[in-house]
């Protein structure tokens, strides 16, 4: 019994409790810490070998696909650059209607609206108060020449009496002044005469000129004041007038190119011009510049330009909007290009242009003029380019895209 109590207590001596440490050999203490930090450092490095090569295998990306895009060639073509302003039609004749003689009116003789001539009767005033003073005038002319011939016999009598020493000088001369008296009363009665038929004739308003009528302002039996009461009014029809304001740099190079081609002078009458209303994407009237103001406006830096258009179809209309624009350079070659393939890089524009390698590069351009729908390359690109004309939102330098060849339409504006 002794023996087997001895080998209990040594087995018990050989399994320590938590936070016992068994005796041993300082060799064999210092080895115990050295171990076990070997062995939490390799566990640790294959725990992160195992994460780190799982996490590298589910987050590498793959390669984006190359970017759908279209691309087409430059349009080449013969261009002739235009400047484009907005203006008002205007008309060449416009007549407000009013009465040169009161009085009531008797009839209107026109319809609203219709086309008239110089001289058509529009409105008749009640012509008989002015019938009888030009009667009354018509009595007093005949009395003026009753009295004028009675004068010119007195006068007669006057000379032979004068001449026989039957009458002094003081009554031959008063005989001869009452001659000179009587013909310049008749004058007088003339005149009130002459002034009495035109104020009858003034009772028929007509058209003073072609064009079209607007509506009475008035109706019969109103009364009508002379020089005041607006009756109506005309506008002609054909040819009609543009007026548009320019800048003084666009002026002088109009002015520059007249002067260069053809003309030998800087006058601007005869400059093509086109124009187009408010429901028209082209511009079908031809017309040309006649008039352009003598001097610039301080206030605003522009000139007034006006063109003259026919319209024998009366399409063009007084106060109508218009589009007009203006010749501003000869006939030259030019590259074309859509305005939705031209980008902004803050104060530079520039295209996308795909290699032989399908490969995207930036490319700085300067463009010009709106040609249509189309904007003049005036540098940066050459014919045969191709360009990115769809699809250019997410290219960036060297970016390989897969192209779709495209041509480009003429543009439907010259």
């Amino acid at each position: 019994m002794a023996k087997n109590t001895r080998m209990m207590i040594a087995t018990k001596q050989t399994n320590p409790l938590p936070g016992q440490h068994l005796a041993s050999s300082p060799r064999q203490s210092a080895a115990i810490p050295a171990l076990r930090f070997a062995f939490i450092g390799t566990a640790m490095q294959l725990v992160l070998l195992g994460c780190g090569s799982s996490g590298d295998s589910a987050s590498a990306p793959a390669a984006p696909p190359p970017a759908n895009v279209k691309i087409a060639q430059a349009l080449s073509r013969e261009t002739t650059e235009w400047d484009e302003y907005t203006g008002r039609v205007e008309a060449v004749n416009a007549v407000d209607i009013r009465a040169r003689v009161g009085g009531y009116l008797d009839k209107v003789n026109f319809t609203a609206g219709a086309k008239i001539k110089k001289g058509d009767l529009l409105f008749q005033i009640d012509p008989k108060p002015l019938k009888a003073q030009l009667n009354y005038a018509l009595a007093e002319l005949e009395r003026a020449k009753t009295k004028r011939e009675l004068a010119k016999n007195d006068l007669s009598r006057a000379e032979n009496l004068f001449k026989a020493k039957a009458i002094s000088a003081e009554e031959y001369d008063m005989r001869n002044k009452g001659l000179r008296e009587a013909a310049a009363a008749v004058e007088s009665a003339e005149a009130n005469v002459y002034t009495a038929k035109l104020n009858l004739e003034y009772t028929e308003i007509r058209a003073p000129i072609n064009g079209r009528v607007g509506r009475e302002m008035i109706t019969a039996g109103n009364l009508v004041k002379t020089d005041d009461t607006l009756l109506t009014n005309i506008v002609s029809t054909d040819p009609v007038y543009v007026y548009v304001d320019a800048d003084e740099q666009s002026v002088l190079r109009y002015r520059r190119h007249a002067q260069q081609h053809g003309k030998g002078s800087t006058d601007l009458k005869g400059t093509p011009v086109e124009l187009a209303v408010a429901d028209e994407s082209g511009f079908p009237h031809r017309g040309q510049l006649d008039y352009i103001a003598p001097r610039e406006d301080a206030a605003t830096g522009t000139l007034s330009l006006r063109g003259v258009f026919a319209n024998p179809d009366e399409l063009l209309s007084p106060g109508f909007f218009a589009r007009l624009r203006v010749q501003a350079s000869a006939s030259y070659p030019a590259l074309l290009l859509p305005d939705r393939a031209i980008a902004t890089d803050q104060a530079q524009r520039f295209v996308w242009v795909i290699n032989q390698d399908n490969q995207a590069e930036y490319r700085q351009v300067t463009p010009g003029s709106r040609i249509g729908d189309m904007r003049v390359i005036r540098n940066g690109l050459q014919a045969g380019d191709w360009v990115v004309v769809e699809g250019l939102q997410k290219l960036k330098p060297g970016a390989k895209v897969n192209p779709e060849r495209t041509s480009l339409s003429t543009p439907g504006a010259q």
